[in-house]
């Protein structure tokens, strides 16, 4: 993990310190869950992209694979 991303949650933990009863309201509370939802989608989107690369890759070689079995050249 790049040792920047590693400093996110520090850097959050520090700032609902320094807020202090800030966050003890139910609009601090509905802002929290609205920024940890949007660290779950960017998260989800950075790992999504990862897998749709896989994907196209793994297709690329099955197709290759597919083609040359059709000429006899097959492992």
């Amino acid at each position: 993990m790049h040792p920047s991303l590693l400093a996110v949650p520090a850097a959050f933990s520090a700032l609902a310190l320094q807020l202090g009863g800030l966050l003890d309201t139910t609009l601090g509370q509905a802002f929290v869950v609205v920024v940890a939802l949007a660290v779950v989608v960017l998260l989800g989107r950075i790992v999504l992209n990862v897998a749709w690369r896989l994907v196209t890759i793994a297709a690329l070689i099955i197709g290759i694979l597919l083609v040359l079995s059709f000429f006899g050249l097959g492992i």
